[in-house]
């Protein structure tokens, strides 16, 4: 078996200079990226009042994004690592902010949803990248403060999007209002790439590197492989009735696997190495932390659903209700985050064990606020406090898992390792939403079967949803438990730069 790579030697703590500018053009075209799945959700039923869309058309405005992004993700890693991580990174956001123009230009939804399609291509495309360059420019301390921003965007990117989307439809009507959503990103798409262009720097290449960037470096076969089976393990989890899509998408990762074992034993005769290499999957942290985050992932969206389901539906309450409601657990992501950064090369195997035990707590009070609530017991305000908790456990765990997944990846696999990583939570995060939303609508129709859909019946249904959490929440429990016991016997608690 590949052995794990030997810990890097010492490196500095301290960022690289101008590592701030750095930072504002990584996290800003990620931010857009995160922002443009959740603020969809508000507006989609202005999208169907204005372009007459049916109920497929708004389901492909949310899937199309979502599967383009997760399919193109592990490809763009890749070609990262092979091309130079700038040139990939501007070339998505290039792509994004082309996606962006022609969302909200379109004028019917089949044009809307090829923009989106070409939209979460452009963010599969400059994701990975934003994890390679972080992972090399940044070192110690630094990079964990580096992980601890990219944790804090990425929870105020999905929290901030449906209030952003409630305000801009309340500011400009529903026709407008539903194509800024879109149109905002062309600005800042647009300054992002020129200011990566002058700030962002291309390290020097290897001689023997440069001649291995052919298609054929990039492994085409592996990369039709994987992308057919994310499809497949994707849709059956957002368009129902797609479950038979499930075994050929098994099949197929399977047979990816195979060539990928084949192309990495072959690599020293041809030349090539595979899209990913397999023995990534033989380094300890890299496999424990990819399933904790995913599987943390995985739990979050469903849990967010429910809770802006209930909120309108069960308690009519208004979408302003729902979305201050999770304020309270972003703001504790965004101010926490940074600060955990900077402690996790000492501390992080610890603290996603911590972490998963505060989420796990804040999800289990949320369960009994909404059953409290909902008959009556408990003011509105009790559910925002229980929730409050998941944001320093997001702080906790996430910004740990970021750092803990790339530590012991070698400098040249970062992007097509981040590609995998962010592979899995793009498959958990539809999984997850999946069985969480899935379980509550089963509960609630049982409820409306025996005699309407009350209040009660919605705190009900949201408590067996929470159930649901719970079990994805324990599976990241598992994989930080066993990390941490590993570490513990091995002397590795603190990471080694």
């Amino acid at each position: 078996m590949t052995q794990p790579p030997a810990p890097s030697p010492h490196r500095p703590t301290t960022s690289p200079a101008g590592g701030n500018r750095i930072l504002v053009i990584l996290l800003v075209p990620l931010f857009m990226s995160l922002m443009s799945v959740s603020v969809v959700n508000v507006v989609l039923p202005a999208i169907e009042d204005g372009l007459g869309a049916s109920s497929a058309d708004l389901q492909w405005v949310l899937a199309g994004y979502a599967l383009a992004f997760g399919v193109s993700l592990v490809a763009a890693g890749r070609a990262g690592d092979l091309w130079g991580r700038k040139p990939v990174f501007i070339a998505g956001i290039l792509v994004f902010t082309a996606g962006s123009l022609a969302s909200a230009l379109s004028a019917d939804p089949t044009l809307l949803n090829v923009s989106r399609v070409v939209t979460g291509l452009g963010s599969g495309l400059l994701n990975p990248q934003i994890i390679g360059i972080i992972q090399n420019v940044f070192h110690g301390r630094a990079r964990g403060r580096a992980y601890g921003l990219f944790g804090t965007v990425i929870g105020l990117g999905v929290a901030i999007g449906p209030t952003m989307g409630g305000l801009i439809l309340a500011a400009l009507g529903p026709e407008w209002g539903w194509r800024m959503t879109f149109l905002v990103n062309v600005p800042i798409g647009l300054a992002s790439a020129a200011l990566a262009f002058y700030w962002l720097r291309s390290p020097g290449r290897d001689p023997a590197e440069v001649s291995a960037r052919s298609l054929a470096a990039l492994d085409p076969v592996g990369a039709l492989l994987l992308a057919s089976a994310v499809v497949g393990l994707m849709v059956p989890f957002i368009l129902p009735g797609t479950w038979y899509l499930l075994a050929p998408a098994v099949l197929l990762l399977g047979l990816w696997w195979f060539w990928e074992q084949r192309m990495k034993a072959r690599s020293a005769a041809t030349g090539h190495e595979p899209m990913v290499d397999p023995s990534l999957f033989h380094i300890p942290s890299f496999s424990f932390s990819t399933v904790a985050t995913a599987f943390f992932l995985g739990a979050m969206p469903g849990l967010w659903a429910v809770q802006a389901i209930v909120t309108q539906q069960g308690l009519g309450l208004s979408a302003l209700a729902a979305g201050l409601t999770t304020l309270p657990a972003s703001l504790g992501v965004m101010v926490l985050s940074p600060t955990i950064g900077s402690f996790v090369h000492r501390f992080g195997p610890v603290f996603v064990v911590v972490g998963t035990v505060v989420a796990l707590t804040a999800v289990s009070l949320s369960g009994v606020a909404f059953h409290q609530i909902a008959l009556g017991a408990w003011p509105y305000w009790s559910l925002a406090a229980c929730m409050f908790l998941f944001g320093p456990a997001q702080a906790l765990v996430m910004t740990s898992t970021q750092v803990l997944t790339m530590n012991d990846v070698p400098p040249r696999s970062a992007g097509a390792a981040g590609g995998v990583s962010q592979t899995a939570q793009r498959v958990l995060t539809a999984i997850g939403l999946a069985a969480v939303t899935g379980a509550f609508y089963s509960s609630l129709a049982s409820s409306e079967s025996a005699g309407g859909a009350s209040a009660e019946a919605y705190g009900g249904a949201a408590v067996i949803s929470v159930l649901v959490v719970l079990g994805f929440l324990l599976i990241t429990l598992a994989a930080g438990v066993a990390d941490l016991v590993r570490r513990h016997r091995n002397g590795t608690l603190s990471l080694e730069e």
